[in-house]
């Protein structure tokens, strides 16, 4: 351990020199005159400043919320340079809290930190099994502007509850709460103050808080000041009031089933400050519970049963042949689409009845019908492409497809259209269109001239 002595220059601190402790005391207690220190201690040395600090001991009972604030302005002296009291630095902390010698903190423990410019705040109710052990609690605070950290320790060391425990317990969901608001001193004891005026009990104490987020509630939507909600835990040494038992009445729970607000005579008394679910408060008396024992296997020695010495496969592997699955896979499905192609073709292709077979049992009367109509088809289609009527303009080519040009119109400019006739009788007509006639013997047909 070294003192360092500091005199102050014009613009920084230099180091002079350094001596052992022991060395400097005695100088100091004896007036004679120790050799000086040898000049190797006389260079420049680069020293690591930090502050430490004893665990610091709290004593919660079992059964009872316990709370604990992680203060930043108590750990803003943490970080060099060592503010002062009082100075205006508004550095982002952020903690980390953990069992020792474990990543997680116990599981009846619970932290929040809602921003790193808020105080984090441990909380729960400790559990009867933990009493007479003390649990260390390792707090890193992390400066997330200059990047330093701090630790210390939180030992809590859980007591058993003074009084027996409280048999009467209600828990209650208030909406417009969020746990860190909750958990404030002044806030709890406002809360705590209101239900000792509806229940007026002797004893009344906060067993838990929970957030509604634990309990599998939404994330509420940031408008309109909207929170998260809390369900808050007390227990308390008399019977329920009748204000607390008006939730258990069939009209209010008819309400709660159509999703109505309950009438409650007492509600008034919370409503300043608090809005209370009363459609989710939950009374419980421990007297009346019937306690359930879950037995557990006894733990064994963790030595497994002795099953002689491993023998690994051997290296030497026979080799599988699979070539006859092979064949099987695929010769099977081969030979029945072989099977059934044969059988198609030969339905399709020798068992075709013909044309000749099929006019031979048709009637003759119905094979001169048949042909008397596509030949009267045939003719209608053949009349039809030897019409040389003008195209509409509408439909005639622009362009000329093969050289590009524009292809003259029809019919000139100065053409006088309006003393056409809507329809060409048949001695405008530029050809002349021959009609069939059916001959009387019904042979041939021959064409008449018009």
């Amino acid at each position: 351990m070294c003192l360092e002595l500091y005199v102050r220059g014009q613009e920084q601190f230099k180091p002079l020199l350094s001596l052992p402790l022991w060395h400097f005391i005695a100088q100091i207690s004896s007036p004679v005159s120790l050799p000086p220190p040898p000049p190797l201690l006389l260079l420049p040395l680069v020293t690591i400043l930090s502050r430490s600090h004893a665990d610091r001991n709290v004593y919660p009972s079992a059964g009872v919320l316990f709370v604990h604030v992680l203060e930043r302005e108590y750990f803003k002296g943490e970080f060099p340079p060592y503010p002062k009291a009082g100075d205006p630095s508004n550095d982002p902390i952020t903690f980390n809290t953990n069992l020792k010698g474990y990543p997680d903190r116990p599981g009846w423990l619970r932290y929040i930190q809602r921003t790193p410019h808020s105080d984090g705040v441990l909380y729960g109710s400790p559990t009867a099994e933990h009493i007479g052990k003390p649990t260390v609690i390792e707090i890193t605070a992390y400066n997330r502007r200059t990047f330093e950290t701090a630790r210390h320790n939180l030992v809590i060391n859980i007591k058993a509850a003074e009084e027996f425990p409280l048999p009467y317990q209600a828990e209650f969901y208030i909406k417009n709460m969020n746990v860190e608001e909750m958990l404030a001193s002044e806030v709890l004891g406002d809360f705590l103050g209101a239900v000792k005026n509806v229940w007026q009990p002797e004893r009344l104490n906060a067993i838990n808080i929970t957030s509604a987020l634990d309990r599998g509630g939404r994330v509420p939507l940031p408008i309109n000041n909207l929170k998260e909600g809390v369900y808050v835990m007390v227990g308390a040494d008399v019977p329920f009031s009748s204000c607390l038992r008006e939730v258990e009445s069939p009209h209010n729970q008819l309400r709660c089933s159509q999703e109505m607000e309950p009438v409650i005579s007492c509600d008034k008394k919370f409503r300043a400050q608090f809005h209370i679910d009363w459609c989710k408060i939950s009374l419980v008396d421990i007297n009346k519970v019937v306690p359930v024992y879950v037995t557990r296997p006894e733990p064994g020695t963790g030595i497994l049963p002795e099953f002689g010495e491993y023998k690994p496969p051997s290296e030497s592997l026979k080799s599988r042949d699979y070539f006859s699955d092979f064949l099987v896979t695929l010769a099977v499905p081969s030979a029945v689409a072989l099977v059934l192609f044969f059988i198609l073709g030969y339905t399709m292709c020798c068992r075709r009845e013909g044309v000749e077979k099929r006019n031979m049992q048709t009637p003759d009367i119905q094979l001169v019908h048949h042909s008397s109509i596509q030949k009267s088809t045939k003719e209608l289609r053949s009349m039809s492409k030897n019409r040389e009527i003008s195209w509409p303009l509408s439909t005639l080519p622009v362009f000329n497809p093969v050289s590009g040009e524009v292809v003259p119109p029809i019919h000139p400019d100065n053409y006088e259209t309006t003393s056409m006739p809507l329809m060409q009788t048949q001695a405008n007509l530029q050809n002349q269109i021959t009609i069939p006639q059916q001959r009387p013997s019904g042979e041939d047909l021959k064409t008449a001239v018009l």
